[in-house]
């Protein structure tokens, strides 16, 4: 095998990615409104949520299949955690210091910011975290 030349870091950006959901427009709206977001116009097949820092989530409905959860953790400035954590509640959404969700209610205090997971609409476990984790 050739010798495969190296690429700067910065050179590769995640765009956009594909969340599956039942209901495109109850799932993209309910994250929204987590994060004080908008939903942009439908794009073809999708429903684009977009994140503000160059990166779209782009909502596709499957219907009459399982959707299999994933993981989606969001960096949120840290002044607007507390509204996050308000919306979550006025909503009636249970929100969880830990991934296993094991500890209802709670926060984390990770790497000194400040954290929580909690379901989405299609089972999707959504972290909202102040400060990225520290990686060796």
């Amino acid at each position: 095998m050739g010798h495969v030349p190296e690429l700067p870091v910065t050179s590769v950006h995640l765009n956009h990615t594909a969340i599956l959901a039942g209901d495109r427009q109850l799932s993209a709206e309910f994250l929204a409104a987590i994060l004080g977001l908008e939903v942009g116009a439908p794009f073809g097949p999708f429903l684009p949520l977009d994140l503000g820092n160059g990166v779209t989530l782009d909502y596709y409905e499957l219907r009459d299949e399982p959707i299999q959860s994933q993981h989606y953790a969001f960096l949120v400035p840290d002044e607007q955690f507390d509204d996050m954590i308000a919306r979550l509640e006025a909503l009636g959404v249970t929100y969880y210091a830990d991934p296993s969700h094991t500890e209802p209610g709670q926060i984390n205090r990770l790497f000194g910011g400040r954290g929580a997971y909690f379901d989405d609409p299609d089972g999707h476990n959504m972290e909202i975290m102040t400060r990225p984790y520290a990686r060796p």
